[in-house]
């Protein structure tokens, strides 16, 4: 757990490779707050700033909620606030501003994510943050950009999912789009925000100087259209759902089985080979000899995969792809995810002690550290999501301090 002290950085254990870095997180609801506590994660002291008498907004997203009374948290807010502490400012009044600029003064990051203009109207546009601190790397994540002709548009995740093409990729069919399970566009803005502050550090440690990093819902959303992407910009051809299988690769999907379904990634010529030896069927069977035949032959495939595999239990069939060398795996619900032992040992489940609910469990960062001899460093104590303004008075005092 972070001890906190009037005057005195949080110390942890093992803080990690950024232990020397100060974030002030403006942000709320997922995109800033994911990308502040990628940072957290990473040793970082991070000061989340929060709206007096509601905080963050994700704090009232719910159900479900955990706890009871005051002490009654949203399992939303917990998903993206760890290794942070929380200070509640009224940046509309003097005082609180003044101690926000106070902590401009500490800062070597500020992360914000409010619309284009409320930060200026308030004189706390990245000029003003710059003038006052000239090494600060502000990072600023809009819904679909600063500037431009919609740059003023609010962002919401499933609105920037629809708007930059992805829901037109995920579904059933062309006529089925669907949002991604999890808000993939607030998380991909985090990460590359995060990605975009490492690089405004390490530039500063050439320069001397601050920077502003700038990026949106919706370039997140198209930075990930990958092959998808090219696809249109170089061979014309648009995109659209196919369900669960790949529109370049095949067989790569998912296939139905005596109880089930399982997943294959038949993802080259070599893999064909292995895989129709393990089903002592010809590789070189009509229509589908080669990856371009089988992409045309998509249904075909399908078909035949499923033949193949109608009489095998999933576990059964499981255990022979894998000796075959295929790479395969079943479809998981979280529950089962969470229970899994390879979760575990990749540090993916964190146990920590919060304010008023006690000991709870979190998923944990997903990154680990080793040093040249190949002793694990990863940062191994972590903070829970802090309650709102848990740490006001130690931060005033702490930036009160000449």
């Amino acid at each position: 757990m972070l001890d906190i002290e009037a005057g005195q950085r949080p110390t942890r254990g093992n803080r990690g490779p950024l232990q020397d870095v100060v974030v002030i997180d403006l942000s709320r609801a997922l995109a800033g707050p994911h990308a502040a506590m990628m940072l957290g994660d990473l040793g970082a002291r991070v000061v989340k700033v929060e709206a007096p008498g509601h905080g963050d907004d994700t704090r009232g997203w719910g159900p479900p909620f955990v706890g009871e009374g005051t002490g009654r948290e949203a399992t939303y807010f917990l998903s993206a606030n760890r290794n942070k502490e929380s200070i509640a400012l009224d940046l509309k009044a003097e005082k609180d501003k003044q101690v926000l600029l106070d902590l401009v003064d500490h800062a070597d990051v500020l992360i914000e994510n409010f619309r284009t203009g409320v930060l200026e109207r308030l004189g706390l546009g990245t000029d003003d943050l710059l003038a006052r601190n000239p090494r600060l790397v502000v990072l600023s994540i809009t819904g679909f950009g600063h500037d431009g002709p919609e740059g003023g548009r609010a962002g919401y995740d499933q609105i920037a999912q629809g708007e930059g093409g992805l829901m037109s990729l995920t579904g059933s069919g062309a006529d089925d789009p669907q949002r991604v399970g999890t808000p993939i566009a607030d998380l991909l803005a985090g990460m590359y925000g995060a990605y975009g502050v490492m690089a405004g550090l390490h530039e500063r440690n050439r320069t001397g100087r601050g920077t502003v990093v700038r990026t949106s819902l919706l370039a997140a959303v198209v930075g990930v259209h990958a092959f998808q992407g090219t696809r249109w910009t170089v061979a014309g051809e648009v995109g659209c759902a196919q369900g669960n299988h790949h529109p370049s690769i095949s067989p790569y999907g998912l296939f139905c089985c005596a109880d089930g379904a399982v997943q294959i990634a038949v993802g080259s010529e070599g893999l064909w080979r292995r895989f129709c030896a393990a089903f002592g069927v010809d590789p070189e069977i009509a229509g589908m000899a080669t990856n371009p035949e089988r992409v045309a032959n998509r249904l075909l495939v399908i078909e035949f995969v499923e033949k193949l595999f109608a009489t095998w239990t999933s576990d059964d069939l499981l255990a022979h792809l894998e000796d075959a060398g295929v790479p395969a795996g079943r479809v998981r619900s979280l529950d089962q995810v969470y229970a899994w032992e390879q979760t575990a040992s990749q540090g993916l489940l964190i146990d920590v002690e919060h304010a008023t609910l006690g000991p709870v469990s979190l998923p944990g960062p997903p990154l680990r550290f080793f040093d040249a001899a190949g002793a694990e460093v990863t940062p191994s104590e972590h903070a829970a999501p802090p309650t709102l303004d848990q740490h006001g008075d130690q931060i005033r005092a702490w930036v009160a301090e000449p």
